[in-house]
């Protein structure tokens, strides 16, 4: 008879204690994804060769959600077919958050209007944060004589301009076919697989110049190997102060950024999102982190949500047109 009033205290007890956090709005449901998450290794796919920034940004913000989250965070590498096959891979694996993609706006910005197909669908992926962004320089080979904008019209009006890229469909491409359309010059593209081959394009003379990432040309800007003309970003690049923005010389289409995003598959839960979107930032806000990241030329954005994906789907509107006027297009 005392066991039974006993429990009935304890549930009584029990009750009082439900109602009470009810009313302090305190959920009492089981424990959520996000608080159990991640449960096993996490893969991060960079969709891009080893090595690049978005390699770098792989293995920084990998390292630091391993020492926070508690549970391998491993890069893999599927690089390839402008970054749709690492994309592809991640919009097919399972919407837990296990596997992530990180990788560049071109993927897609522009690959929707120059690819005839792709192998998913812009729906099966979003955006957990646009990380980074970073200009791109234009430069040229010594011994083409040019120096100045008006030298590499001058010679593209005449004999024509070859330009090296990392890929089809990279943002060196675009650049390319951007000045030819805007300036009438005769522009070549020749694309290579990945930044360091085309930037040793541009030294062993194989083409006239490029327009690439900022710090794969600097060692070779410095030791005169390669003429910088302009940077493609917003602002002047901190790695090159006296080299002017594609604006500055009446270049304004010319402005051309690299976004670096990380992307889930679709279905992925908002309580999980909002761990990878907290432990990112935090990794971001690292004085060491954002030392190296500037020492590639590389802005902080940290932009996640709403935010996020309205900056992916401006820069697909810009391009759309501009890559329907050039004609890109790869099969």
């Amino acid at each position: 008879m005392r066991k039974i009033q006993r429990f009935k205290r304890s549930m009584a007890l029990g009750w009082v204690l439900v109602f009470g956090l009810g009313l302090l709005g305190v959920s009492l449901t089981p424990l959520s994804q996000a608080q159990t998450y991640p449960t096993k290794a996490v893969k991060l796919i960079n969709s891009f060769p080893p090595g690049g920034p978005s390699d770098v940004i792989s293995r920084l913000l990998g390292e630091y959600l391993q020492s926070t989250l508690k549970q391998p965070f491993v890069v893999e590498n599927r690089a390839g077919a402008g970054g749709n096959l690492g994309a592809d891979f991640v919009a097919k694996s399972p919407p837990d958050g296990h596997t992530i993609l990180i990788g560049i706006d071109t993927t897609f910005t522009i690959n929707p209007s120059i690819y005839k197909s792709i192998p998913y669908a812009l729906s099966d992926l979003k955006p957990i944060m646009v990380i980074a962004s970073s200009g791109l320089l234009m430069g040229v080979n010594p011994s083409t004589q040019i120096r100045t904008l008006g030298d590499l019209l001058a010679r593209g009006r005449g004999k024509g301009l070859t330009f090296s890229s990392g890929s089809n469909g990279s943002p060196g491409h675009l650049s390319a076919e951007i000045l030819g359309e805007i300036t009438k010059v005769k522009v070549t593209h020749v694309p290579y697989k990945g930044n360091t081959p085309a930037v040793t394009a541009i030294l062993s003379g194989e083409v006239d110049g490029g327009v690439l990432a900022t710090p794969g040309m600097m060692a070779f800007v410095k030791s005169q190997q390669i003429t910088p003309l302009f940077v493609t970003s917003r602002k002047r690049s901190a790695l090159l102060p006296d080299v002017p923005t594609s604006a500055e010389l009446g270049l304004k289409e010319m402005s051309v950024e690299v976004f670096y995003v990380a992307m889930v598959a679709a279905a992925t839960p908002s309580d999980v999102m909002a761990v990878l979107q907290r432990g990112m930032s935090q990794a971001l806000a690292k004085p060491d982190v954002k030392s190296l990241l500037e020492s590639m030329d590389l802005v902080i954005e940290a932009q996640t949500g709403s935010a996020a994906a309205q900056q992916l789907e401006n820069l697909r509107n810009r391009y759309a047109p501009i890559i329907k006027a050039t004609g890109m297009q790869i099969e």
